[in-house]
């Protein structure tokens, strides 16, 4: 299995003794259209002010002398960085290293670790320090995978650039996927303790 976007994980190519107290989940497969809605809901909810700068900075002139080509020169700019922002956002569903994400796997949790596995020989474990945070919404769990450290970016402009307009990558688990209601009880006290849900 590819690692998602290269922000860590490792493959387990053959069977690994199965935790039993691990909280074990059916198999589930992430529709890369939904997947791509969330991403972007969850980018315009932090970057929506950034669309308007080019609006405010273009449209600026026409303060101190009206005209309408001012306008429509921001109101398009400003429609093309948000079709091209969204576009960046979307093209994570494309890239080869971000596939693991919508293959169908079961998920094995314990403390130690996260394990992703299409069957009972091959998986992905992610180590929990690879784990940024962790939203819950009333029928799921988004657990966002750190981004690159500052010694992995690019220097100068560039890792600005890749800093600043990062794509947030986030496992998908909805809750229909967990065993019983105990099971899901379980996950939200292993969060608590991994500090990521507050208590």
């Amino acid at each position: 299995m590819q690692q998602p976007n290269q922000r860590g994980g490792h493959r387990v190519a053959q069977q690994q003794p199965s935790n039993p107290l691990a909280i074990k989940t059916k198999k589930n497969q992430v529709d890369k259209n939904d997947y791509a809605k969330m991403a972007l809901v969850q980018v315009w909810k932090k970057e929506w002010w950034r669309a308007l700068i080019p609006l405010v900075l273009i449209s600026l002139p026409a303060v101190f002398d009206f005209s309408w080509w001012w306008i429509s020169i921001a109101v398009v700019v400003t429609i093309l960085y948000v079709l091209v922002r969204s576009a960046q956002v979307m093209g994570v569903t494309q890239m080869e290293q971000s596939s693991v994400l919508f293959e169908r796997v079961m998920f094995e949790i314990d403390q130690r670790q996260i394990l992703m596995k299409r069957n009972d020989r091959e998986g992905m474990a992610l180590q929990w320090d690879m784990i940024d945070s962790v939203t819950q919404t009333k029928d799921a769990y988004k657990m966002y995978l750190k981004g690159p450290t500052p010694d992995q970016l690019p220097a100068g402009f560039r890792g600005w650039l890749a800093k600043t307009f990062n794509v947030p990558i986030f496992l998908y688990l909805p809750h229909r996927i967990f065993n019983s209601p105990n099971d899901l009880k379980l996950m939200d006290s292993l969060l608590r303790r991994k500090n990521f849900l507050a208590a």
